[in-house]
């Protein structure tokens, strides 16, 4: 199977074809897995994250595209502007599936445009298209713009945000799918790339048709499965009631788990309300995504509706129980173009700060906790770097480190990025995933313990292919704990490299994880197995520490928020930290199975055994 890379300077405007080896291919994989060895190759700890030296990489998965649920990915790769190391951020939707069409499956963009432009895919073709009246626009109007002139189109677009340098702009995909983390946004808008635009997709031709009907009518059972049909019925939203029943949802920059306010911003109350339709992702059923809007404060339907992050990010996590106010942060976000969980954390940081006397609320132009109006007042300040939204708009680690005071006691990040809202207080394998997580803390890097927890479950049977035979205990660092994450961590970074949805595969949703190299096999033609797809995961996690250990990151650099490690005040895990010694054994432990050192940097034998640099 041959990939090709498009590699576009700039700079000079010059774009280079090259396929990728086919060894490299199969070895690899498509996502991550064709960033990685680029960014091996070019980045350094000189390199500047908004300078024209860094390298944003466009990539699709290995399976994206091809006409089966899920299928839908990719991602964006570059040095992080927030973190200072690896940056990765993902989405769904159909930009990938439409660059796959067009018979690109990687841009490599180098050097600065000297004028505000876009790219054109098409027909095997990347054109810089110079168009500096895009300059400032808000996400909406890039895509108004786009299609005037293309017609029907899918593409990437950076915001307000992402022009004013927010170290968490993010990069938004067809108004409504966002890759989120990692500041990449900003590293867009600083080669002024405005947007990346392609026709809309077409499934993509498969070696095997009968395997593939075959997995087809497999998958045809998810209506059946509760996880599955809850993520078409509520979307991600259901999340929000069943951790706050748990008493594990952020609530008030995590210092509680349970919030009072939950049953009013949850997905009752956003299905009953405000839902408008269910939008979803390239040839899947599932269709997970919300489109909600209205309210006293006109929320935007088009700019889709709030994932269970953004609804405790802006809610719990903020104190805000109004939900109308919560939708209008989202829109505002999509619109400006910033990452919900990192921008919600800022301001919970901002609001704690304010009550706890380091900050003025007149200089805060919020009150504390509780506050919706300020915080909506907040976002577009953030955006466009006014007042204080200057200060939150280099993240919580250096916001905190600027004001001083004791405020980075509130500061609640891994590796310089913003925690999601999954509190690894009542779920410590969260804790490895936000700890070892090459771009910082992480929730899409392993399954949630709270999957486990019955043997009997689904979740406990669809990993057993694995060799995970055990439950998990929620709050305990056992060795076949911590060696079960292990091995979700390699076959959830898989699944990033083929480009697939986790809301489409066991132990999430439905489909068999020992079923995955049948879907490899009617793609590519290639004879696989869960154990090659499963390395393919393990070597893109081992070269993304090899690049962070060259960027200045280290073992220190995998530890948790002080917050994680002081107790909830009340709930079922009351009184329950992570006790810090237990997780760096926990860690030590993990780096062992990983085949790393005690630094945390992939050992020697490791790199042979995965085909990496040994330098």
């Amino acid at each position: 199977m041959i990939l090709t890379r498009f590699h576009v300077d700039l700079s000079s405007r010059r774009v280079e074809r090259e396929d990728v080896d086919p060894v490299e291919v199969r070895r690899w994989g498509g996502g991550k897995g064709l960033a990685l060895p680029v960014l091996l190759d070019r980045i350094g700890p000189s390199v500047d994250p908004l300078g024209p030296q860094n390298v944003l990489i466009l990539a699709a998965g290995l399976l994206t595209g091809m006409p089966f649920h899920g299928m839908c990915r990719y991602g964006a790769y570059a040095r992080s502007p927030l973190t200072m190391g690896y940056g990765e951020s993902e989405a769904g939707g159909f930009f990938g599936p439409g660059i796959r069409s067009q018979g690109v499956d990687s841009l490599v963009l180098t050097g600065r445009a000297d004028e505000t432009c876009y790219l054109w895919v098409q027909d095997r073709q990347v054109s810089v298209i110079p168009d500096p009246a895009m300059a400032g626009m808000e996400t909406g109007e890039v895509m108004d713009r786009l299609r005037d002139r293309h017609g029907d189109c899918t593409a990437v677009v950076v915001g307000p945000a992402a022009e004013a340098l927010v170290r968490f702009a993010c990069i938004v995909n067809d108004l409504h799918h966002v890759n989120g983390r990692s500041g990449l946004g900003a590293v867009m808008a600083s080669k002024n790339v405005k947007a990346v635009a392609c026709p809309s997709p077409r499934a993509l031709p498969v070696q095997d048709r009968q395997l593939l009907s075959e997995l087809q009518r497999l998958f045809a059972g998810w209506r059946d499965h509760p996880g599955a049909m809850g993520l078409h019925r509520y979307g991600t939203s259901a999340t929000l009631m069943g951790l706050n029943s748990m008493g594990m949802l952020p609530t008030r920059n995590f210092r509680e788990g349970i919030f009072e306010g939950a049953q009013a911003i949850g997905h009752e109350a956003l299905t009953d309300r405000y839902l408008i339709d269910r939008g979803g992702c390239f040839a899947c059923a599932v269709r997970c995504k919300r489109v909600a809007g209205g309210g006293r404060y006109g929320a935007d339907s088009r700019y889709g509706g709030p994932e269970y992050e953004t609804l405790a990010s802006f809610g719990s996590l903020c104190g805000v129980d109004d939900l109308e106010a919560i939708l209008k942060a989202h829109e505002l976000c999509n619109r400006l173009g910033l990452d919900t969980i990192s921008c919600g954390m800022s301001i919970a940081w901002l609001m704690e700060c304010v009550e706890e006397g380091l900050v003025d609320p007149g200089d805060a132009v919020v009150s504390g906790f509780g506050d919706p109006e300020g915080m909506l007042r907040l976002i577009p300040m953030i955006a466009s770097r006014t007042g204080v939204g200057d200060l939150l708009a280099e993240g919580t680690h250096r916001a905190a480190k600027r004001l001083g005071k004791g405020s980075s006691r509130f500061c609640l990040t891994i590796k310089g990025q913003e925690m999601a809202m999954h509190d690894p207080r009542g779920k410590v394998g969260v804790a490895l995933g936000y700890g070892v997580a090459a771009s910082g803390a992480d929730h899409l890097q392993v399954p949630y313990d709270t999957l486990f927890t019955n043997p009997e479950s689904f979740a406990c049977e669809a990993v057993k292919p694995l060799g995970i035979l055990e439950s998990m205990d929620l709050t305990g660092f056992a060795p076949s704990k911590v060696a079960a994450m292990g091995e979700l961590w390699k076959i959830w970074g898989a699944i990033n490299h083929l480009g697939g949805c986790y809301f489409v595969f066991a132990p999430r949703s439905y489909f068999p994880l020992e079923r995955i190299p049948d879907l490899v096999s009617a793609m590519t033609g290639w004879r696989t197995s869960l154990i090659e797809i499963s390395k393919m995961g393990h070597r893109g996690h081992c070269a993304a520490r090899i690049l962070n250990r060259r960027l200045g990151q280290g073992a220190e650099d995998d530890s948790l928020p002080l917050r994680m490690h002081q107790p909830l005040p009340h709930g079922p895990f009351e009184g329950r930290p992570i006790d810090p010694g237990e997780y760096r054994r926990a860690l030590e432990m993990f780096y062992h199975l990983m085949g790393w050192d005690r630094e945390g940097n992939p050992t020697e034998h490791t790199r042979l055994a995965l085909g990496l640099p040994l330098d």
